[in-house]
């Protein structure tokens, strides 16, 4: 609407002004002479109403931001008593971003006033010259009348396109994020790069002198000097205290992140080199410990690992993952239609849907980020169970934060301050009596101190 409006205050504008120079070059030229001015102080006035409609546009964004938080978090707000206090912190910013736009309505006003006071002073000035043109037999009255109705219609599209420019900072202002967004150019590619046969993969995985810092933190090194060698189809276990940088490791094999430093291959290709498409799509199968599953069905679920899966084959991995059982039990079974993130179902059911959802992909490296540790006894055993089968004959990193699902990996590293520190078996780790004899004596006397 904005433009079919401006198009036509335009032309009328321009026509209007062709009109005026056929009737009268001299008025005319007196008439536009100021009209340069004024575009310059309106060039400016406009830069200050955009930064205006900037500022409004962040204050709203900071207001739906609170909002959102505290609604999908609600439990959390319910269970601490903190509606009031989210509503006093939603009302806050509110205020704000109302005392931004009545900022920013009443500097458009203003532009929008100055503008129309402008453009009847044309028509008055128009008025006033054309007097003395007549007085001076230099113009006749019926010559002067075609000029001010010209005049008019040039005073009334201007005072149009004055108004369009009020939608057009606010407009303009509103799309810019959703624009720097479409033209960020991301750091790591979606797709692109050499894939691996999957006859010839080996899953033998390499961190050589790895270092790494979030793009967020750079001051901050999370892995320094880290080195790791994960032999194909073994299960290496990653464990340690909370910041050592196991998850991190994860995510740098998912490729979430480069590293800073370093080197990671698979199979002797640099990871950087690999098509990021077909590394998440097919090679890796990542199960963490809060997996997000979607309103959809369960059926449709498992499938998104990978869509063109038959039924049989999502039945099938939902089997493997011990999940069959209690899925068919459901009213409607595999049609049946689970809650936004996956709220209807338990955690240990949600945990055994996202195993099935992985391994649809059949893939050759399996990460386990702490996939059991959020579970309770039972269903972590369920889960557990259904791990030890799928993972047998994959190359597998598993991130533990209990202990005792991890004591039959083929290494166990330790992690700390971002480097291994420890590296064996279990039997091995125990006997050194190090770092992992530490976490294991902390992890059992709190074990204890829970069943009593």
């Amino acid at each position: 609407m904005t433009v079919s409006q401006g198009l036509k205050a335009a032309t009328q504008a321009v026509g209007c002004i062709i009109s005026l120079f056929a009737v009268s070059p001299k008025l005319t030229m007196i008439m536009i002479g100021v009209i340069p001015v004024v575009v310059v102080i309106g060039t400016g006035l406009g830069s200050i109403l955009r930064s205006m409609s900037r500022d409004a546009q962040e204050e709203i964004s900071k207001s739906t931001a609170v909002a959102d938080e505290a609604l999908g978090n609600i439990r959390t707000v319910r269970a601490f008593a903190m509606e009031r206090k989210e509503l006093e912190l939603y009302g806050g910013q509110v205020d704000k971003s109302r005392a931004k736009n009545i900022r920013l309505g009443l500097g458009i006003g203003a532009f929008q006033a100055g503008a129309n006071l402008f453009l009847n002073g044309i028509v008055l000035g128009s008025l006033f010259a054309g007097g003395y043109l007549i007085s001076t037999k230099e113009m006749r009255a019926g010559d002067l009348i075609s000029f001010l109705v010209a005049t008019q219609m040039v005073e009334r599209s201007l005072a149009q396109m004055s108004l369009l420019l009020g939608h057009v900072v606010r407009g303009h202002t509103a799309g810019a994020r959703v624009f720097e967004f479409i033209d960020y150019k991301p750091k790591i590619p979606v797709s692109g790069g050499k894939k691996i046969p999957f006859h010839s993969l080996m899953g033998e995985i390499t961190f050589s002198h790895v270092s790494f810092s979030y793009p967020g933190r750079k001051q901050q090194t999370v892995l320094e000097d880290f080195n790791l060698h994960i032999p194909g189809g073994k299960v290496v276990a990653l464990v340690g205290l909370s910041g050592g940088g196991k998850s991190t490791v994860a995510f740098l094999l998912e490729r979430f992140y480069d590293v800073s430093g370093g080197s990671i291959t698979i199979d002797g290709h640099d990871l950087r080199q690999l098509d990021p498409a077909w590394l998440r799509g097919q090679a890796i199968g990542f199960i963490t410990q809060e997996p997000v599953l979607f309103a959809t069905t369960v059926m449709e679920n498992i499938r998104y690992g990978r869509p063109e899966a038959t039924d049989a084959e999502v039945m099938e991995a939902a089997r493997l993952a011990n999940a069959d059982r209690f899925i068919q039990s459901f009213p409607k079974g595999y049609a049946t239609v689970l809650g936004e993130r996956g709220v209807t179902v338990s955690g240990g059911q949600k945990q055994r849907i996202a195993i099935a959802r992985a391994l649809i992909k059949n893939p050759s490296i399996l990460i386990l980020d702490e996939a059991t540790s959020a579970l309770d006894v039972e269903s972590e055993r369920l889960v557990q169970d259904a791990l030890e089968k799928v993972i047998k004959g994959r190359t597998t990193l598993v991130i533990a934060h209990r202990l005792s699902t991890i004591r039959n990996a083929d290494i166990i590293a330790v992690v700390s301050k971002g480097r291994i520190m420890e590296m064996g078996s279990h039997t091995e780790l125990n006997a050194q009596r190090g770092l992992y004899w530490e976490l294991m004596m902390k992890q059992e006397l709190e074990d204890d101190l829970n069943s009593k």
